[in-house]
């Protein structure tokens, strides 16, 4: 994979996994989600991981995010070999430098448009909160829904606070797992657009979790998961 930035490429590594397996034993049978997968992850580049459904996608995200435990392997985040920090250091390290988009948004129901904006920026005790997050709603264009609650927005209006949320802390590194997963065509194409020019614009490093091959082919490379075996990045 290749990766750039507006002035010259910059190949440092943001993202690495080793040898990264998942097992768990269920009602006395031992099942493999994930064999030792490996895969980089370079500044300013975006990387697709396409598979079936139930192929081990979203537990390889959690993995690499240190959302889980692997049960072999290592990952390095940002420069911290996650499974060597505390679980408060890893929260952390999410909550300063990774953004998050899941298929069904995880907006809190009982806070505004807004007020979901503004939180991670609150919970890290910045004080531009409100000035950030309203910048930003302009951004994905919901300056006219700030006051609205969750159940009061569209799946794609949804979505689109769900991207603000991410992107608002300007994180280093941007996790997806199936953002179109619950839209429709037409709200799901406007989402990646939106996902994409953001991610150029702030220079974010991007893992999308995706069984959509054409969502996966405007990324930089692709790996694919069959029966919990990774194959390399490729186009």
């Amino acid at each position: 994979m290749t990766a750039s930035s507006v002035s010259e490429p910059d190949k440092t590594i943001v993202l690495a996994a080793r040898g990264l397996a998942k097992s768990i034993d269920f009602h006395g049978e031992h099942l493999t989600i994930l064999r030792s997968a490996d895969l980089t992850l370079a500044r300013g580049e975006s990387l697709a991981i396409v598979g079936a459904s139930g192929s081990g996608k979203s537990t390889l995200l959690s993995l690499l995010a240190g959302l889980d435990y692997p049960s072999n392997g290592e990952v390095m985040l940002l420069g911290q070999p996650l499974f060597e920090l505390s679980e408060d250091q890893r929260a952390r390290l999410r909550r300063d430098r990774v953004g998050f988009v899941f298929q069904n948004f995880q907006l809190l129901p009982q806070l505004s448009a807004l007020e979901n904006v503004m939180l991670p920026l609150e919970l890290a005790g910045r004080k531009d909160a409100r000035q950030s997050a309203l910048a930003m709603m302009e951004r994905v264009g919901l300056s006219h829904r700030l006051r609205h609650f969750p159940r009061h927005l569209s799946g794609g209006e949804q979505q689109r606070v769900a991207l603000a949320r991410a992107f608002v802390i300007e994180p280093r590194v941007l996790f997806a797992d199936e953002p179109t997963g619950n839209l429709d065509l037409g709200s799901g194409r406007q989402i990646i657009d939106l996902l994409f020019r953001l991610n150029a614009e702030e220079g974010t490093s991007l893992v999308l979790v995706t069984h959509d091959t054409e969502l996966a082919g405007r990324c930089d490379a692709i790996c694919r998961l069959v029966d919990g075996q990774l194959n390399g990045a490729g186009r």
